[in-house]
């Protein structure tokens, strides 16, 4: 099993992001190799809330030219973690809201 902070790089705050907090969905940028699984545990165990479900998404990393070289910036994994009804909030994401 992974350590939470591995799998956890850093939270998404994006406007979208902020609306479905107020829904108990929180958005993460995670490790690529990471498993619903781990980030599942990870999330437990980290923020001390019960996690309902896991979807996770593989951004693809954006073309970038700099004067007449150009290339790719990193692909990286974001994961939206979807807490259960009786769950409590994340108080990091409070704080923004």
């Amino acid at each position: 099993m992974k350590n939470p902070t591995e799998v956890i790089i850093a939270p998404i705050i994006t406007e979208t992001s902020m609306e479905n907090a107020q829904m108990k969905k929180y958005t993460f940028r995670v490790d690529k190799g990471a498993t619903k699984i781990d980030i599942a545990n990870a999330v437990a165990k980290q923020f001390g809330v019960k996690v309902a479900k896991v979807n996770t998404i593989s951004v693809r990393g954006q073309k970038r030219r700099y004067g007449r070289f150009e290339g790719y910036t990193s692909d990286w994994k974001k994961a939206v973690v979807t807490l259960t009804e009786d769950s409590k909030t994340i108080e990091f994401f409070d704080g923004m809201m």
